[in-house]
């Protein structure tokens, strides 16, 4: 199999060092980094690495992308947060901004992905109660099984995934979990009449880059209209041009009515999420039923609005979608025995690993870092390539054979 590698004693220190004073709640590639610039991060060492990984999506822009950090600093010298206590001169731009580069009526604006998710559901509810006349307390939102919407306590009693729940209940009512990709499965569930939402992320990400069926999505939202219930995109990681579209839903044109988004909301600078619906659905909330201390401050809105006009400005839809092609174009012309199966939409990839040793895919990831490239398993046997937007042909090509290269270490 492959060899072990080698870590520096500077490196090492690092690890220790989070090892000793740091929660083991992870278990990251042993690679330290501290500079990053455009599809390339550098460790400790100095050695330079591609990123196929992207922070998880979070800095599809590319790190430290020059438009983004200028208008980050330049905002970090005036004002950083008010609070919701009081008002700032940037959180009405800014949700002028983005209620028009989407379409919807509101925003509602968070920090972490998990927190909009956990919007989300209280806006669902809350309108299940206020706008359709559910009962209360009885409201039920339909999951799909192998989702990932975050790690909350509320986001792990309808996940699939045992590590996620196992020893951290007890779990909270009000799920119904169903099979992704499966109308049938979904007009069933709709049949309940407490049903107030759908939650489906377009493409499951940490399952292993999941795409569904063309027209799952639009069929789905059909389905949805018709029974009286709110259809809510988490486009936290597959948003932001990550698929080849502004918005994943947008491949079959498919608005949601609750939409939510996050990591590349700020170009990867600091944690931003929204919430974006029209009046109908957001304004049931009233002053005092959900806030954040730091959610909508000064520094998070410039960042934003910056990151989300760069994504037009730069083209990043489009580059995405023609380099996501040419990267599974030509991982199909490797033909390695080791990859079972190659999936993904724009740059939004994983490849499974077909071996006998089920440490293969951890195993490849560690060779792939010692020839230059960083990417990281998930559910053991999936390796997701999601390198920055502005990747390009003849990075694709470089990578692929690097990936190439590192297959061949699978005996």
């Amino acid at each position: 199999m492959l060899s072990t590698i080698t870590i520096s004693d500077k490196t090492q220190y690092y690890l220790n060092l989070e090892e000793q004073c740091g929660a083991q709640n992870y278990h990251p590639i042993p690679v330290v980094l501290n500079r990053g610039e455009g599809v390339f991060v550098w460790d400790v060492d100095g050695k330079k690495y591609f990123d196929f990984l992207s922070g998880y999506s979070a800095v599809s822009h590319g790190h430290c992308h020059p438009k983004i950090v200028q208008a980050f600093t330049e905002q970090a010298k005036k004002i950083t947060l008010t609070s919701r206590a009081f008002h700032s001169d940037l959180l009405g731009e800014f949700a002028r901004f983005i209620t028009e580069y989407f379409g919807y009526d509101k925003v509602l604006p968070m920090n972490s992905g998990a927190e909009a998710v956990e919007t989300g559901i209280k806006l669902c509810r809350k309108w299940a109660y206020e706008g359709k006349g559910t009962e209360e307390n009885k409201a039920v939102i339909i999951v799909c099984e192998g989702n990932f919407h975050g790690r909350t306590s509320t986001i792990i009693s309808f996940s699939s995934d045992p590590k996620a729940k196992k020893n951290f209940g007890p779990y909270m009512p009000g799920f119904k979990s169903i099979p992704y990709n499966d109308l049938k499965a979904l007009a069933a569930a709709l049949e309940d009449k407490n049903v107030a939402g759908f939650l489906v992320e377009p493409i499951q990400g940490e399952a292993g880059v999941i795409v569904p069926d063309e027209g799952y999505l639009k069929k789905a939202k059909e389905l949805c209209e018709e029974a009286n219930v709110l259809f809510i995109a988490d486009e936290i990681q597959t948003g932001l041009c990550r698929t080849g579209k502004m918005l994943a839903c947008d491949h079959e044109n498919v608005r949601p009515d609750i939409l939510l988004l996050g990591k590349a909301l700020s170009g990867g600078m600091m944690p931003v999420s929204a919430v974006l619906a029209d009046d109908e659905i957001m304004l049931t909330l009233k002053p005092g039923e959900h806030g954040s201390t730091y959610g909508g401050n000064p520094l998070a809105c410039k960042a934003a609005i910056t990151a989300l006009q760069v994504l037009k400005d730069e083209k990043m839809a489009e580059n995405a979608a023609a380099m996501g092609k040419l990267l599974r174009t030509e991982l199909e012309k490797l033909q390695s025995p080791h990859i079972s199966n190659i999936r993904g939409k724009g740059l939004f990839n994983a490849i499974v690993i077909q071996h006998t040793n089920k440490d293969a895919a951890w195993e490849l990831c560690l060779q792939l870092k010692k020839n230059g490239l960083l990417a990281k398993p998930t559910h053991g046997d999936k390796i997701r390539l999601a390198p920055p937007l502005i990747i390009t042909k003849d990075q694709i090509i470089e990578c692929t054979e690097i990936i190439g290269k590192s297959l061949s270490s699978l005996s």
